[in-house]
């Protein structure tokens, strides 16, 4: 706070254009970071961690940015460097039998990705559907945490930011997601997205306490504005989850194509963020979910290139806990939502980054999204897990193949319902057909997956 109070005064333009977007320029053409189209997950040490050199330059040059108060939060090069140090390499989530170790990964790590697995990035659904999805992601067996939708309505109403429905929408979050996991015998499973519809400081603090089920031991994600911009009502979010022994988890998404410009600042952006986290928000495990501008997705061969050079920069220079964020192009019940979650995962998790999973049809509609796209994203994960990069690249270039050329007219499929039978808690007849086609063209890769029941 004493920072954002009394740090250097900037209007937000001025950090962004003039500042930050120069500085992302400069230490990439300083470092050499050239993006190689031809190898979408790149097996070169050096530069991963020239990335992650150029990611600490641009943290102490130019700072993050209140939006609050029009000031620069300054950091030097010693307080990032000990703040790469402090970050915890491991953390306990969760209750009882369902209390795990999310632990750091490295480079070609065979031990299996931690899976917080749900509806990435707060995708929009209704009452009903929130408790389907909710119900289908906690049976996953890899399911290591649940990341919930966000309501879209209350009591018949549609919910309004910082207003009276937002907070009654935040308890009845906190109360449907805790309900839908005792269903399904997950009592103690940890719920690390806390309450996706509590988008105010007044509605995430409402819904926190005790009567409606979120525990110390659940993990309480705030994101940032891109580019390493952060507010007040974040920080406040931040100071509630510490108060009560809360493990902050900070989630930011560059723009490919934004303000970092191409993959090479993109990845340099992404990198600094893991540090501007732990140092804003004391976040002590980051989301970094880089996005196409054009594509709304990560699953382009740009996105696979920074979440593989990311992952790599960060897992071979920190310890730092780091799950990546996947967002894909197509709808459910189509191949090409199944392949691109693939592509994702493969990047990450042979980069040594952990997993979230996920946004499909880039989280642009209500509703159209299934317990499926996560479950396929964890079994992937666990397959791949001690792949080499060498290999991961060729397998990402075969799939990348298979849909590359529809990104920009990706098909939409179809609705939750259209293609789950919430009873039953499955796929559709026509989606398991899907699945299997899908799996035997996996199987096809080198890839051999669970056979669907």
């Amino acid at each position: 706070m004493e920072k954002a109070l009394e740090g250097k005064p900037m209007s937000e333009n001025d950090y962004q254009l003039r500042s930050f977007a120069p500085k992302v320029q400069e230490v990439v053409k300083k470092y050499d970071i050239k993006f190689d189209p031809k190898n979408p997950i790149p097996n070169d040490g050096s530069m991963a961690d020239d990335i992650f050199k150029a990611a600490v330059e641009l943290l102490v040059d130019v700072g993050a940015y209140c939006t609050s108060s029009a000031r620069v939060i300054s950091y030097t090069d010693q307080e990032v460097k000990q703040a790469i140090r402090s970050a915890p390499d491991s953390l306990e989530f969760g209750e009882g039998r369902d209390r795990k170790t999310l632990r750091s990964r490295k480079v070609g790590d065979k031990t299996p990705p931690w899976c917080f697995l749900g509806a990435g990035g707060g995708s929009a659904a209704s009452d009903k559907s929130f408790m389907t999805l909710v119900e289908g992601y906690a049976e996953i067996p890899e399911t290591n945490a649940i990341t919930t939708p966000a309501l879209t309505t209350v009591g018949g109403m549609r919910i309004r930011p910082a207003s009276p429905l937002e907070v009654l929408g935040s308890m009845r979050n906190a109360v449907l997601a805790r309900e839908a996991c005792n269903r399904v015998g997950r009592e103690g499973i940890p719920i690390m997205n806390s309450l996706s519809t509590a988008e105010s400081d007044i509605a995430f603090a409402a819904a926190l306490h005790p009567r409606y089920g979120m525990r110390q031991s659940d993990g309480y994600l705030m994101c940032c504005m891109d580019p390493m911009k952060v507010d007040f009502a974040r920080l406040n979010k931040a100071a509630v989850t510490l108060s009560l022994g809360g493990a902050v988890g900070m989630c930011s998404g560059p723009l490919l194509g934004g303000y970092s410009g191409g993959a090479e600042g993109t990845a340099v952006s992404n990198v600094a963020h893991h540090m501007m986290g732990i140092l804003t928000y004391q976040a002590s495990w980051m989301l970094p979910f880089p996005i196409h501008l054009r594509y709304v997705s990560s699953s382009c061969r740009e996105l696979l290139w920074v979440i593989s050079t990311t992952g790599q920069a960060v897992t071979r220079n920190s310890d730092i806990l780091s799950l990546n964020l996947n967002y894909a192009s197509a709808g459910p019940c189509t191949p090409m939502v199944l392949l691109e979650t693939s592509a994702s995962v493969l990047a990450a998790v042979t980069a040594g980054l952990s997993i979230e999973s996920l946004g499909v049809a880039s989280n642009r509609y209500p509703d159209r999204t299934t317990p499926v796209e996560p479950r396929i994203s964890a079994e992937v994960g666990h397959a791949v897990a001690g792949m080499n990069l060498k290999d991961a690249n060729t397998l990402a270039k075969k799939l990348l193949d298979k849909y590359e050329s529809k990104l920009l007219k990706p098909p939409l499929g179809k609705t939750l319902y259209e293609c789950w039978d919430a009873e039953k808690r499955r796929p559709s007849k026509e989606y398991s057909r899907v699945i299997r086609s899908y799996k035997r063209t996996m199987r096809d890769l080198g890839v051999d997956l669970r056979d669907e029941a």
